[in-house]
């Protein structure tokens, strides 16, 4: 998991406004960060080992800028392994998400050909690729050509100082694109985003935008271009900051009371839908990874327990076992807080092809997972930037207690219950409590 943050526009600000960027993604990698500005027909590029922190960015002023936080994959934590990556010409620069399953038979065909390599990344391949593709044809299609050939799941931003433009490409791992005035930005999650725009794009898996003068989005592996689905975020900028809190982490936990409070007053309607849609249902699975697949357990129980209805459980890496269940007749419930965990989307692709309802419990407005859903709730949790869940899982839960007590038809009681459980946390999150908590965690 790393951080992605790119910028094409009319302001000179490219070094600081992808730097202050990649601030906003550096829970996604923290080993090493770099930044790469055009700077007339070359990028010129500054990395780091270690933490953003305090640091500055030294590089000069431009209108084009692609940058990343990593978490150190092929290579160990160094700065000539940290991103961007160039090609030999140093006029295109690759950062990149995700594994090259083929990267050592393109790394050996390219130092064949005359290519140099200074890091032990499986990134490096990929200007490379770009810039012999160069040889015979246009920018864009040297990208499409050189994504095409990649193995894995990537999500890739390539930057040309010649064109003056940036294209990425995504299969599995997540890009969203901004659309601000006169500007466009590329970012592996929307909390980047949201400070410069509400106006998202979100890349489906093998597409390409071209970012330049002009946004244009192409399908791949054949190259036709597609109108885009605009998206408007909902999330306020407050909502990717640490504001009064030390991190992130303490930030969230104490925002749980409003997210319980949120879907106890406003989730009635969507709630009661999919009451319905279980009580129709000829067999229900629940499924989810890590701390989601928690909250789809705990679900089994407020099921049976609540509505004494059978929901079945599944782990999503594991569902493949129980496919074979799947019918037309029945309903997938996967949660995920950011709709792009490839063990939940794989089932759900999956289970679609058997004809299979799918309604997701989701965070991420436009994700994978929200757009492959027939029906979708959205937690509203807010962006989560802490590694441990914390909203997006109280969310969760507090989602599948309302939807068994509406399945029971006792919707009424289920709201009480969410109500006084968000006073409850929020009185155990004053300071006499939280002066025992502490003492209890330092012993």
């Amino acid at each position: 998991m790393c951080g992605i943050f790119g910028y094409v526009g009319n302001q000179n600000k490219a070094a600081n406004i992808v730097f202050e960027g990649l601030k906003l993604l550096e829970y996604r990698g923290y080993d090493s960060w770099g930044v790469a500005v055009k700077k007339d027909r070359k990028l010129e590029i500054d990395k780091h080992v270690g933490k953003i922190g305090d640091a500055k960015v030294n590089l000069p002023q431009s209108s084009l800028g692609i940058g990343h936080t990593r978490w150190a994959t092929h290579g160990g934590v160094t700065v000539a392994n940290a991103h961007p990556h160039v090609d030999c010409t140093k006029s295109i620069a690759v950062v990149h998400n995700g594994i090259v399953e083929n990267f050592q038979d393109l790394k050996d065909s390219l130092i064949e050909k005359g290519h140099k390599f200074i890091s032990e990344t499986d990134t490096e391949v990929i200007p490379h690729l770009v810039e012999e593709n160069l040889k015979h044809e246009g920018f864009s299609s040297s990208v499409r050509d050189a994504f095409n050939k990649l193995k894995g799941l990537n999500a890739v931003v390539v930057a040309n100082a010649v064109s003056k433009e940036i294209v990425a490409a995504k299969t599995g791992s997540p890009l969203v694109v901004g659309i601000g005035e006169n500007e466009l930005f590329v970012a592996s999650d929307a909390s980047a985003i949201v400070k410069h725009t509400k106006k998202v794009i979100f890349l489906e898996d093998n597409q390409i935008v071209i970012l330049g003068e002009k946004l244009k989005l192409i399908k791949l592996p054949e190259g036709l271009e597609i109108k885009p689905e605009l998206h408007i975020l909902d999330w306020k900028f407050e909502e990717t900051e640490k504001g009064k809190y030390n991190h992130f982490l303490l930030k969230e936990i104490n925002e749980q009371p409003r997210v319980i409070e949120n879907i106890a007053l406003n989730y009635s309607v969507e709630v009661n839908n999919l009451a319905k849609l279980i009580k129709d249902a000829f067999g229900t699975f629940i499924l989810g990874c890590g701390t989601a697949s928690y909250s789809a357990l705990a679900g089994t129980y407020l099921f049976s327990r609540i509505a004494k209805k059978h929901v079945n459980f599944s782990i999503g890496s594991e569902f493949n076992y129980l496919e074979d269940y799947l019918t037309n007749r029945s309903l997938l419930i996967p949660i995920s807080q950011s709709g792009e965990t490839i063990d939940v989307v794989d089932p759900v692709a999956n289970a679609k092809k058997k004809g299979s309802k799918i309604a997701a419990i989701v965070n991420v407005l436009g994700s994978t997972l929200y757009r492959q859903a027939d029906f979708k709730i959205l937690l509203g949790a807010g962006p989560e930037k802490a590694v441990v869940g914390t909203r997006s899982f109280i969310a969760m839960v507090a989602v599948l207690i309302l939807a068994a007590y509406s399945l029971a038809e006792k919707q009424t009681q289920g709201k009480n219950l969410l109500l006084r459980a968000a006073e409850n946390v929020k009185e155990i999150l004053k300071e006499r409590f939280e002066q025992k908590i502490k003492k209890i965690a330092d012993e």
